[in-house]
């Protein structure tokens, strides 16, 4: 669950603070209950783990808030409470939710954030820290990518940086569905291929740099930890390993990991981020494995795991200080929240 994590993040930086946080809409949360046989779910968990952390709870649907205070939840107000003492919100709701907010935060003048299940239309500006962070200063909303887009801009991003960018072609093993609700769904013993190629991650990843030439398929399997890439490039010229590598490394979000390491599946890196006290074993940075990493000539082939989770909270923080205008530079703000986050700072060497 992304809106969670947000929440710890904001509270992390030393520049920012938590008004509070709303709960979900109350469909959604019927429909989860029918799911699940649960006859209401007014104090849901989430809710109760938001008020245990000290944040002020505010109800996204003010008709719900008289069954929420019977359920024993402390209210403070409605979602126009909320937004009337906000300076920027972060609408992290279901898929297809959020597009449905958006007039009430137009309407009340605040400025916006949703995520990636969201399209491009719905903000008109995609963002990704390291490659756009200076076309998103001063405006009033935009939309941070999905996790598998944010990967895909991060890595192409830093060849490119380097001069080592022609094109990418890469397929995508995506985990079937969020731990959180793999009861109420997902496949079993089966793979499910995106009916189109290219699929959706592709063109997303070209809202947010329109220059890139890159071109994704995609397949989900029956897990819920992690995603896995593989991507095939194609360099304007020939390069060496270790140059490739630089690339990699000159970017705080791309983490270098090897499997001689016994980082050899996506579950023995979810264990490192338990170890390394990372809260919800949370990995920021894509994984990338650099002794599977293979250079021929202009070719380059690697692969990278992918924390839908977490790979776009320090995303989230970073589009919030340029909305806002706390921080113009980039690069400032990136590393603030890195350090914030501790972004960058483990390694398995």
């Amino acid at each position: 669950m992304i809106g969670k994590r947000v929440a710890d993040a904001v509270v992390a930086q030393e520049d920012m603070d938590l008004v509070g946080v709303a709960d979900v809409t109350s469909d959604w949360r019927a429909r989860m209950a029918r799911a699940v046989g649960v006859a209401d779910v007014t104090s849901d968990w989430r809710a109760r783990m938001a008020r245990a952390k000290g944040f002020a709870l505010y109800a996204a649907d003010p008709d719900r808030t008289p069954a929420m205070r019977e359920a024993g939840l402390d209210v403070a107000g409605g979602l126009d409470d909320l937004l009337a003492t906000a300076d920027i919100v972060v609408d992290s709701t279901p898929k297809k939710v959020a597009v449905r907010n958006v007039e009430t935060y137009r309407e009340r003048g605040i400025r916006f954030i949703v995520h990636g299940g969201e399209k491009h239309e719905v903000t008109g500006h995609s963002f990704v820290a390291e490659a756009n962070y200076a076309s998103a200063i001063g405006r009033d909303r935009t939309r941070v990518v999905s996790c598998n887009t944010t990967s895909i801009v991060r890595t192409l991003t830093a060849l490119k940086v380097a001069g080592l960018l022609g094109s990418a072609r890469g397929t995508l093993l995506r985990r079937a569905t969020d731990p959180w609700e793999s009861h109420l769904g997902g496949i079993m013993n089966t793979l499910v291929p995106e009916p189109d190629i290219p699929s959706h991650q592709g063109p997303d990843a070209q809202s947010v740099d329109p220059d890139l030439d890159v071109i994704t398929m995609a397949v989900k399997v029956p897990q819920t930890l992690a995603h896995l890439h593989y991507w095939s490039v194609r360099m304007p010229r020939k390069a060496s390993k270790d140059e490739v590598l630089e690339a990699f490394r000159a970017s705080s979000r791309i983490a270098l990991i090897r499997m001689a390491d016994g980082l050899g599946a996506l579950n023995a890196v979810k264990e490192m981020m338990a170890d390394f006290g990372r809260p919800n074993d949370s990995l920021y940075e894509v994984a990338l494995w650099e002794d599977m990493l293979k250079v021929e000539g202009d070719e380059l082939y690697y692969a990278y795991m992918v924390d839908n989770q977490a790979i776009v909270i320090p995303e989230t923080i970073d589009a919030i200080r340029a909305l806002t205008e706390a921080e113009r530079d980039g690069s400032a703000s990136i590393a603030r929240t890195n350090a914030a986050l501790g972004v960058g700072t483990f390694t398995a060497t």
